[in-house]
């Protein structure tokens, strides 16, 4: 089923051809471009045939919801660069937007486009706590924290509506299941009655990610997500309520929020962060067009002195996927960065540390009854 969000009135098309580089932005959104994925055999371009009237106002590029079930919903991986290896994301797409967001290529595998698509025509999971108890439930089951959120934010704008973050939370509490979170939205001050329990059975950590204190920078690269100061004010909330919740400086963007490190970090420690880490942006696949195209919008003038720095840290390309480099890049750049970053750090004195979640406590859930009355005869 498709629902078109009623909250969201923006400006859409540009009135060119849709796989040109846009010379306008798009109020809200993070790209102007629908970008074709890389699957597509053929692709559309939007022309003037002349009865288009100047002036005339586009079609808005509302949200658009599609409610789907999936057939499972813990995901694992192997990576080394990454502190989890399963993890839960209930939507598909994400509404805040961001650039340089490294999920966006994902959406090609729905035949979808990774620019405007990825962040207007979005996937909610509306089964993912039933799976998340059939998963746990399965015997030989083996605890391990579960990280919420590590491809699309969890409590991106439509969690409002389906609150399906929430519903994972709950089963995590319900079976003292360990969790992580991470997320760019202040709207997870909305589960502390979950969150506070969970953190005093040592059962979650939360992870902010925060990239930048400028207002401004936030609203055209991630326009979406909350603001910089509503997400510091999150990390306030938590820690307050004595749920640990650190920051990701995540991603570090070259050119555009470098200069900021010392003073975010200051700031998030201000705000009671137990730690803070940092993330080079990456350019996977088509987000290396599209961030070019958003540089070219946003920042003109200094759209090749970016870019310069971005392939001076990636061996001469725009992206380096190598496990080990692609999270902190190399050379001369990357390097000053890590060490004014671990520098202003240990200044601040975090407390530091990955929290150690306990896995001892995990009860499964009762097994879901059969969806039919028969084996009730037998019972």
């Amino acid at each position: 089923m498709h629902v078109d969000d009623p909250d969201f009135e923006f400006v859409d098309d540009l009135g060119g051809p849709r796989n040109a580089r846009p010379d306008t932005a798009i109020k809200g959104r993070g790209t102007a471009r629908d970008l074709p994925n890389r699957f597509a055999k053929a692709h559309t371009e939007v022309t003037d045939d002349g009865w288009f009237v100047d002036g005339e106002p586009a079609a808005p590029p509302r949200t658009q919801v599609t409610e789907e079930r999936a057939r499972s919903i813990v995901s694992r991986n192997e990576s080394p660069d990454i502190p989890f290896d399963t993890s839960i994301n209930p939507y598909r797409g994400c509404e805040h937007g961001c650039v340089y967001c490294y999920a966006r290529p994902s959406h090609a595998y729905l035949d979808l486009s990774p620019g405007l698509d990825f962040e207007t025509k979005l996937f909610a999971k509306t089964n993912t706590a039933e799976m998340l108890r059939a998963t746990l439930a399965k015997p030989g089951y083996k605890v391990s924290p579960i990280n919420l959120g590590a491809n699309t934010d969890p409590y991106q704008p439509i969690e409002r509506r389906y609150a399906l973050s929430r519903a994972v939370l709950e089963v995590m509490l319900e079976t003292k299941h360990p969790c992580t979170i991470i997320t760019k939205n202040a709207m997870i001050e909305r589960d502390l009655d979950l969150l506070v329990p969970l953190a005093q059975a040592n059962l979650v950590q939360c992870f902010l990610s925060i990239t930048t204190l400028d207002n401004r920078v936030a609203a055209k690269m991630e326009p979406r997500a909350s603001a910089p100061h509503r997400r510091l004010a999150a990390v306030r909330t938590l820690a307050d309520a004595g749920v640990p919740v650190s920051v990701m400086m995540a991603p570090i963007v070259p050119g555009i929020t470098d200069h900021e490190i010392e003073n975010l970090l200051e700031a998030v420690r201000a705000a009671g962060a137990h730690d803070c880490h940092y993330v080079l942006m990456r350019l996977p696949r088509e987000v290396k067009e599209l961030f070019r195209d958003w540089l070219h919008l946003h920042f003109p003038e200094r759209a090749a002195h970016v870019m310069s720095l971005v392939n001076q840290m990636r061996g001469g390309r725009d992206d380096d996927s190598r496990f080990g480099i692609r999270m902190r890049g190399e050379g001369v750049f990357a390097d000053l960065i890590a060490t004014r970053f671990n520098k202003a750090r240990a200044k601040l004195a975090f407390p530091g540390g990955r929290v150690k979640l306990d896995t001892a406590q995990f009860t499964p859930p009762a097994k879901p009854r059969a969806s039919s009355p028969q084996p009730d005869l037998f019972a």
